[in-house]
């Protein structure tokens, strides 16, 4: 809560123990900014309290009004409209908050909560590099983790790498077939790209050895299973899981490959993690877990020795959690990833960033993990978003379909550099400086883009829309900045002492009130956008402060004052 709103609160709760004889409580009512279209900042709505005021709406609303304009020195005019009561702030309020703001270095910080969240995102797979899909996931991890710390939890950053499996053997037998002992030295291909392309090759083969089974009189379903690379990579994944010496250096060689790649996108995006785990090292985790369920009742088995969960109560189906073989499944190791996750942080909420196909896997995982009694059970959430797509249509890995993250974001940085030089906003740079403006120009313009969209909805990436220099873009947020720390330079050179004596303002232009009142805004947008885990809340509200700024630069000329 801000300092206007905490303040005016406690006003209200005074005026409702003098007119009406009500205890009323400031956590029990909210606060409505005022529509636009009437005077004041601030409304209260009248309606639930009528039963306490004995009056009607509009003679409560003026009542309260009047108490506050004579009592309390916060408010300065009022006026009802229906059961509403919109109030005006007294100026001296705003600029004692303008005070404040300037001078408070921890002006928006939270106080530590003692709350330790992990935040789960990224999970690549090493068979092809990172996509537009993949920037979506990385800056919204990135950026509900850094919510999360400014909210004042405790925040770990972790990565699950997804390296093994049939995928990663599926481009690991392709290069054995056609690779031809090629490296990313030897091609000048960055690492995980190399490796993609012989995931895409893989699919190709397999393709055509498909259709020759068919032309032989294979029914289709049976020559996908028959065809003889795929035989092959489900025999290279048993050999890999025995340990076999030449599979697994092969693998170890080719993840290298696309770590090294990977390390240099991430880098790129401006992405860290605390902690990476991985696939290979998790997969066997789990199987303890299983039989302790059976212990408890909460799995049972099948005749086949294969384990279920039964979720039907839970309005879910039965769900396989290891096979009859006693091999594990996918839920298998993600049951036992979750234990070790909460062994290594022991975290009071766990956030999965990841697309909404997944939604009945977390379902159902949260479920059991919460019938086997864990007590973090309740704070695993699944942070749920939306597939990115281009004006071209939707993306396919196999096909090779997909746009590579690194060549968009080059895409974004080249397209950065023709605007701003078209603009002439490049003069007395040197290359580097020029170079550093336009990747930060490209990487903002994506990741707002990217992050000002609801998480939860689909969404259409348009490139060439998301760098211009007006409207709700990144380059418009930049440029507000720009122009504000150029007047801070400006002051600087004259010597202009920054501080201000309050005492000494004498009123205020509305553009400047305005502007003051955005800016108590911003510890409440934090606190939303921590509770909705939605980047979005804040990137809406920097998007709303820079148009208030603006447009108080336009009104009030600055470097023409004395």
């Amino acid at each position: 809560m801000n300092l206007i709103d905490k303040q005016l609160k406690e006003e209200i709760v005074k005026a409702f123990k003098a007119l009406f004889d009500f205890e009323l409580n400031t956590a029990d009512f909210e606060l409505q900014p005022t529509r636009k279209e009437f005077e004041g900042t601030h409304t209260l709505v009248v309606f639930p309290y009528l039963r306490h005021t004995k009056k009607g709406p509009e003679q409560s609303g003026e009542a309260i009004g009047e108490y506050l304009v004579g009592n309390a020195a916060i408010v300065s005019a009022f006026n009802v409209i229906k059961g509403f009561l919109n109030l005006s702030i007294a100026e001296t309020a705003w600029i004692d908050i303008a005070k404040t703001i300037s001078t408070a270095d921890t002006f928006g910080n939270f106080e530590a909560t003692g709350e330790k969240v992990m935040v789960e995102f990224s999970s690549p797979n090493t068979n092809k590099p990172l996509h537009l899909g993949h920037l979506r996931n990385n800056f919204l991890g990135d950026s509900v983790a850094k919510i999360l710390a400014a909210r004042g939890h405790q925040v770990m950053k972790v990565n699950l790498v997804n390296d093994r499996g049939i995928h990663i053997c599926k481009s690991m037998l392709a290069y054995e077939k056609f690779g031809q002992g090629e490296t990313p030295e030897s091609t000048g291909i960055k690492g995980d790209k190399l490796i993609g392309n012989y995931y895409v090759r893989f699919d190709q083969e397999y393709k055509k050895e498909i259709e020759g089974l068919i032309h032989q009189g294979a029914d289709p379903e049976e020559a996908k299973k028959k065809a003889p690379l795929m035989l092959e990579a489900q025999e290279m994944l048993k050999k890999w899981e025995q340990g076999d010496d030449a599979t697994v250096s092969l693998w170890k060689k080719m993840n290298g490959w696309v770590f090294d790649g990977f390390d240099i996108s991430y880098q790129t995006m401006g992405i860290s993690f605390d902690k990476i785990y991985h696939e290979s090292d998790t997969y066997l985790l789990g199987k303890d877990i299983i039989q302790e369920g059976l212990e408890k009742g909460v799995f049972f088995q099948k005749e086949d020795n294969s384990v279920w969960a039964d979720l039907t109560a839970d309005k879910l189906d039965e769900k396989l959690v290891l096979r009859g073989d006693g091999t594990s499944v996918y839920m298998t190791q993600d049951i036992g990833t979750c234990d070790l996750k909460h062994k290594d942080f022991a975290f009071n909420k766990s956030v999965y960033v990841v697309g909404n196909e997944q939604d009945y896997h977390f379902k159902v995982l949260f479920t059991i993990m919460e019938k086997l009694g864990r007590g973090y059970a309740d704070g695993l959430f699944h942070l749920s978003y939306g597939m990115v797509d281009l004006p071209s249509g939707k993306m396919k890995s196999r096909e090779g379909t997909v746009v590579d993250a690194d060549d968009l974001m080059q895409e974004m940085f080249d397209t950065a550099q023709k605007q701003t030089e078209e603009l002439g906003k490049i003069e007395g740079l040197t290359e580097n400086e020029a170079e550093e403006l336009f990747r930060t120009l490209g990487l903002g313009a994506l990741k707002y883009f990217l992050l000002k969209v609801d998480p939860k909805k689909r969404m259409l990436f348009n490139p060439q829309e998301s760098i211009e220099f007006q409207g709700n873009t990144g380059p418009f947020i930049q440029y507000t900045h720009a122009r504000i720390s150029a007047i801070l330079r400006r002051a600087d050179s004259l010597e202009i002492d920054q501080d201000f004596d309050a005492t000494k303002v004498g009123s205020l232009h509305p553009r400047a009130l305005d502007l003051i009142h955005k800016l108590t805004e911003y510890p409440k947008v934090i606190d939303n956008a921590a509770k909705d885990y939605s980047p979005a809340l804040v990137a809406q509200y920097v998007y709303e402060l820079a148009k208030t700024y603006n447009g108080f630069y336009q009104e009030v000329p600055i470097f023409n004052e004395d």
